[in-house]
């Protein structure tokens, strides 16, 4: 198989990534907007001995599958990948690259994968769009051209919350000057734009939370009361009169809807702006109790004097990870292996990273009790989840 041959062979299922797979001959390539079930003849754009990419040169025969994408712009832009499969197929195909990343990467067979499906569209809270400036001196925003530095300009985006895509086809979302990128967020009366009103407060379940749009707050806020009310469940058997401890707390989300129930809380995050945030928004959602904040990166964990951190398991009751998408550090998983909690929880968007660091968990002794799938971002290839995991016996 040579770069720019033509082939023909159907797409077996969807990679990580989300790009379909087919196996001619059996080697694997990666084809972007197949759909599983598809016949196909395709160019291979690049080869790479056990594994090539190519692109579709005609559907010969189109899967049950595919759908007609909504966006105009699908397949140009960047911001999507899956938009040519139904909503079923997606959560069909996300289980199973969350299922074989346990399986292959962690080592391990999952218990029954949970899944939590998301509104398909209108859904997107939170954009980081790019700008370009334009011929008439004014700057237009949008998403990046797949595979290329190009700006596809945006005047509507099928999975943008309800008022922010009333603001873009109103022309309403101007990019600051001399920004190359720029956050923005809407929900209900709360509007976010960096560069203009950057602080407010956002309304999840019951609380108020403070924000600010450059810090990183969860882009789709009905997702996210589903999830904290599973770990609310999940830190019902905790034992209270110990603390909390919320790892990677970003802005204090967890904290501040978990953190009253307990003795205290400690939050750990490297990002001082969130920090703060958490600060803020713990202590004002009924949290009194002692909160301790470090601002620590993750590998500096395991060597700080910090007396919150240096606790062995049986001082928390209940831990909360949400790390980045590289997962954690290897000196603080190995750590936490051998001296987290009796209970965990770990809020992941990354199957591979969170595959990895519980293949750790487990050999130090965790179990995994239970595995759930958040479809967070529909149309997209991300997957968020949450593994819980005890203490075995």
């Amino acid at each position: 198989m040579t770069e720019g041959e033509t082939v023909t062979a159907r797409i077996q299922g969807i990679a990580a990534g989300g790009s379909g797979v087919a196996r001619p001959g059996g080697k694997s390539v990666f084809v972007p907007l197949a759909a599983p079930g598809d016949l196909l003849r395709f160019r291979i754009t690049k080869e790479r001995g056990n594994w090539a990419e190519a692109e579709i040169l005609e559907v010969l025969e189109p899967s049950p599958l595919r759908v007609t994408a909504p966006c105009a712009l699908y397949g140009r832009c960047g911001g999507c990948s899956l938009q040519h499969l139904s909503y079923e197929a997606q959560i069909q195909a996300k289980t199973a690259i969350l299922r074989d990343a346990f399986t292959r990467i962690g080592g391990v067979t999952p218990p029954e994968i949970r899944t939590r499906a998301s509104q398909p569209f209108e859904y997107r809270n939170r954009f980081q769009f790019h700008a370009q400036p334009g011929g008439s001196g004014e700057s237009a925003c949008g998403f990046m051209e797949r595979k290329s530095a190009r700006l596809v300009a945006l005047e509507d985006c099928p999975v943008a919350e309800a008022g922010l895509r009333k603001a873009l086809k109103e022309g309403k979302i101007r990019p600051p000057e001399g920004k190359k990128r720029f956050a923005v967020y809407s929900r209900q009366a709360t509007f976010l734009v960096e560069g203009e009103t950057e602080r407010g407060r956002v309304s999840i379940l019951s609380k108020e939370l403070a924000m600010d749009v450059k810090v990183f707050f969860q882009s789709n806020a009905a997702m996210l009361e589903p999830l904290i009310g599973d770990l609310t469940q999940a830190a019902a058997d905790a034992d209270k009169s110990l603390p909390l401890a919320d790892i990677y707390c970003g802005v204090g989300t967890f904290a501040a809807f978990l953190g009253a129930e307990f003795a205290g809380v400690d939050l750990v995050e490297e990002n001082k702006a969130a920090l703060s945030l958490a600060r803020e928004n713990v202590r004002g959602n009924a949290c009194a109790k002692k909160i301790n904040c470090h601002a620590l990166k993750d590998t500096a964990w395991v060597t700080t004097k910090a007396p919150a951190l240096n606790r062995r398991k049986a001082s928390w009751g209940f831990m909360v990870l949400d790390p980045p998408r590289e997962g954690l550090s290897a000196p603080f998983a190995k750590w936490l292996a051998a001296n987290g909690p009796e209970l965990a929880a770990y809020v992941s968007c990354d199957p591979a990273t969170l595959a990895r660091d519980s293949r750790i968990l487990l050999q130090g002794g965790y179990a995994l009790k239970e595995l759930t799938l958040y479809d967070f971002y529909p149309q997209t290839a991300h997957i968020e989840s949450l593994a819980l995991f005890s203490r075995r016996a």
